[in-house]
This record gives structure tokens, C-alpha cells and sequence, in this order.
């Protein structure tokens, strides 16, 4: 079962939040997960996020979208930012479910499409990217700011 997170998820939420960012060896202040998490249940927001159930109603993966405009459509586009599943759950189709799931959100909102990024050295989810999705080509770039 995929829906999306409640007010009462954060318990649930924060631990598949934490390793996802452990996945990618990434850390972030406090504040700023406390803020991803207030931006998925403030309706104002263009950020979304659902949890993903087993049979027996753990959360097992998370995905997390917003909306953006584009200079490309005249509608917003998707961003799909974040996808994880615990590593126990993989392999069985729930990343490809996940992934459904925002395509079916942003259809019903009239976005010409969905995009994402992964790192380079996540092959095995490149695999499931490139049977579900096209690969444009192009490369990221970033700049940081304010350091």
C-alpha cells in the first residue's frame, strides 16, 4: 500500500529519511529535516511525500515530489527529489510502484512530466530507471551558494 504521510508518520518517515541520506552519505542539520518534513504536510507547499506499506504495515519505502515551474510547459513540471526502499524490500517492485504513484499524482495535475536524478554509481537503481523512463543525456551542474 502507497498514501500519502500524516501528520502522526513522522516516527515512521524519519527512519527511512535517515537512511536514505545514509545511502548517499549525506547528512543534513536537524532543522532542515524538520523543515523537508512540515513542507509534506503544508497543503500551501508544492512538496508531496508518500510512505510505502508491506503486508504487515511497515513502511518500507518513501518518495517525495514537488511541483515547479518550467520555461519549457505552461504547466507545472514534476520532480520526483527523493525515492528510497529498505534494502530488504528491493527487487520487488516497489521502487517501479512508487514512481507509479507520482506519475499518476502529476497526471491528474496536468504536468507534462515527471523527472529525476540519480548518482552515477547507483546502477541498480539506473536499471529500473531505464526500463520505466527515457535518459535525455544531459548532465547536472551546481554552484553552491552563501559559503
Amino acid at each position: 500500500m502507497i498514501r500519502a504521510v500524516r501528520a502522526d508518520d513522522y516516527q515512521i518517515w524519519l527512519p527511512l529519511w535517515q537512511a536514505y541520506l545514509a545511502f548517499y552519505e549525506a547528512e543534513l542539520p536537524a532543522p532542515v529535516t524538520r523543515t523537508t518534513w512540515e513542507r509534506l504536510l503544508d497543503p500551501a507547499e508544492p512538496v508531496h511525500g508518500a510512505l510505502a506499506f508491506d503486508d504487515e504495515g511497515r513502511a518500507v519505502g518513501l518518495v517525495q515530489w514537488l511541483f515547479h515551474r518550467s520555461t519549457w510547459s505552461e504547466g507545472d513540471v514534476c520532480y520526483l527529489n527523493d525515492l528510497f526502499v529498505d534494502a530488504s524490500q528491493r527487487g520487488k517492485g516497489l521502487g517501479r510502484k512508487l514512481i507509479a504513484h507520482v506519475h499518476a499524482d502529476a497526471t491528474t495535475r496536468g504536468a507534462p512530466e515527471v523527472y529525476w536524478l540519480t548518482h552515477e554509481t547507483n546502477l541498480t537503481a539506473q536499471k529500473l530507471y531505464n526500463a520505466v523512463a527515457e535518459r535525455p543525456g544531459f548532465i547536472q551542474y551546481r554552484q553552491l551558494t552563501g559559503e
